[in-house]
This record gives C-alpha cells, structure tokens and sequence, in this order.
C-alpha cells in the first residue's frame, strides 16, 4: 500500500535532552492551495528548534507536511497552524518555522512564527574568532 498523508506527528527520545542544541531543517516541498483561487501556493519551510525531551520523527513530518497539499490556507494562518501542532507533538524549549512563499502576483511572503516554553532562557551565543593559517601569509 502506498504511503498517504498523514496529520499524526510522531516523535522520538532526545538523545541528550541535558543540552541545548540546534536541529534545523529545510522543507522545500511545502505545497497548500489559495483559499480564495484554489490555485497551488508552494513554499520553503525552515524548522529551527532545541528540543527539550523529544524530538519530531522526520517521516511523520514529511507525510504531515504533505497532508497540506488539497488544503486551502493563508500563508499566516498556516505557518502558525504547523508550528502550533510541532510545538504540541514535542513540547520544545524553543521552535521558530520559517515560511517563505514563492512569488505570486509579484509578491513574495515570508511568515515567522516562534515557541518558546515558559521559563527557558537560551544559553549566550559563543562568537568564534577565524584565524588564517600562517602557510596562508607571506612575509
């Protein structure tokens, strides 16, 4: 039977769930319809987040994403619909999604929504210094 799609997320243990650290993915077959033409609205989605105890299986969010295909929605309500249902499945310490919509009557749109669960405070930002090999210069 072929794979169908689906709104159930699954998800899975963090391995380290002691740490912050980053998962970021990049969706760039999102596809929903324009609930006022019924033409096709295709889209990139970024997924930023730093789970807390789990994390989102990828295949249960490939066939949810899909399950957006045949649905009409505005670009708005939509990104916050995804991150509502992704921030329910995995209670994370903070998600951000990214839509950012083809061009359609020459206008491109980008929706950003953001989750972060009460009380979390992100750990300071480490800048790294870039250091040019000494074999790179000459004197």
């Amino acid at each position: 039977m072929p794979t169908q799609p689906s709104k159930t997320l699954e998800t899975f243990d963090n391995p380290r769930p002691e740490r912050d650290y980053h998962i970021h993915m990049e969706i760039p077959e999102f596809t929903c319809l324009c609930p006022k033409t019924g033409q096709p609205d295709f889209a990139t989605l970024y997924l930023d987040y730093i789970p807390d105890r789990t994390c989102v299986e990828l295949k249960s969010l490939k066939l949810y994403i899909w399950s957006y295909r045949n649905e009409g929605a505005f670009h708005e309500a939509v990104t916050n619909r995804i991150l509502d249902d992704l921030a329910q499945a995995t209670h994370p310490r903070f998600m951000r999604l990214t839509a950012k919509f083809y061009v359609r009557g020459g206008i491109f749109t980008h929706v950003a929504a953001e989750y972060r669960q009460p009380g979390w405070v992100p750990q300071p930002a480490v800048e790294l210094q870039r250091f040019e090999s000494q074999s790179n210069t000459r004197g």
